[in-house]
């Protein structure tokens, strides 16, 4: 009897972790209340801040960048407005920061905490390009994958510490975001990578940034060759792979464009 209760508590559990994503349309696996996370979020990056000054708010790339991410948070504000569920975004609180370091790359943290890093700006060149890589981060941060990933190591671990996080989560954590790296990767899947590239668009379009850029700033980004992929493309599709889904989701993501 008692391994039946267990049994029929753990259905339960998994049944209600399962829930419809607003961003993918999907039901996804979610173990963590999104508030924890959040907490968990802004810890981190206020520890990550404070060992990494960013550059202050009147130098031209932390000015660039802020209006870039601001015009993105604004459309995805709005994409959650027109699905009546503004009140996901209610714990929220947007933060965006420039690092100066020579590494290409970008991250966004659950609840919005936004790193970008100089190394990336060359590379992207322009601001529209630069709304791309954005959307891209942080459709990862809406689309709660950081919580999928941490909730699927969760329930190979054991569903309990789900419900008392503690030191076994905070490692999971650290794990799933790369926390022994310095945020300088986080660890999602290529599915994730795949769904981030496609809502990246849509967020990019609805903030006034033509889409179509993302291809010219794939084949910029293919034409290096030979090269190491920045580290916050180490799990994506290669860039031929990439390249051909932007083109193929392409129709779909300029009905969101409206231009600036």
């Amino acid at each position: 009897m008692k391994k039946l209760y267990i049994t029929t508590g753990l259905t339960a559990l998994l049944f209600f972790a399962c829930q419809k994503n607003v961003v993918t349309g999907k039901h996804t696996f979610s173990l963590i209340p999104e508030s924890q996370m959040i907490s968990m979020s802004t810890s981190e990056y206020d520890k990550f801040i404070a060992e990494h000054p960013p550059l202050s708010d009147a130098d031209e790339r932390t000015i660039m960048v802020k209006r870039c991410a601001g015009k993105i948070q604004k459309a995805v504000e709005q994409f959650f407005a027109d699905k009546n569920a503004s009140n996901e975004l209610k714990d929220y609180k947007w933060t965006f920061n420039v690092v100066d370091e020579n590494t290409v790359n970008a991250w966004c943290m659950p609840g919005g905490k936004i790193v970008v890093y100089t190394g990336l700006l060359p590379v992207t060149q322009d601001e529209a390009s630069l709304a791309i890589v954005l959307g891209h981060e942080i459709a990862h941060a809406i689309a709660h994958h950081g919580n999928q990933r941490m909730s699927e190591q969760m329930a190979v671990s054991g569903v309990g510490m789900a419900l008392f996080g503690g030191a076994q989560t905070q490692s999971m954590w650290g794990q799933v975001y790369g926390l022994t790296t310095g945020l300088a990767s986080l660890k999602y899947s290529r599915n994730h990578e795949t769904e981030a590239d496609k809502m990246g668009l849509i967020f990019a379009a609805m903030a006034g940034y033509n889409p179509e850029v993302a291809i010219t700033f794939w084949e910029r980004m293919s034409a290096t060759g030979g090269t190491k992929p920045p580290q916050f493309l180490s799990t994506h599709p290669n860039d031929a792979k990439r390249i051909q889904d932007l083109k193929a989701y392409m129709p779909e993501a300029k009905k969101y464009y409206k231009g600036q």
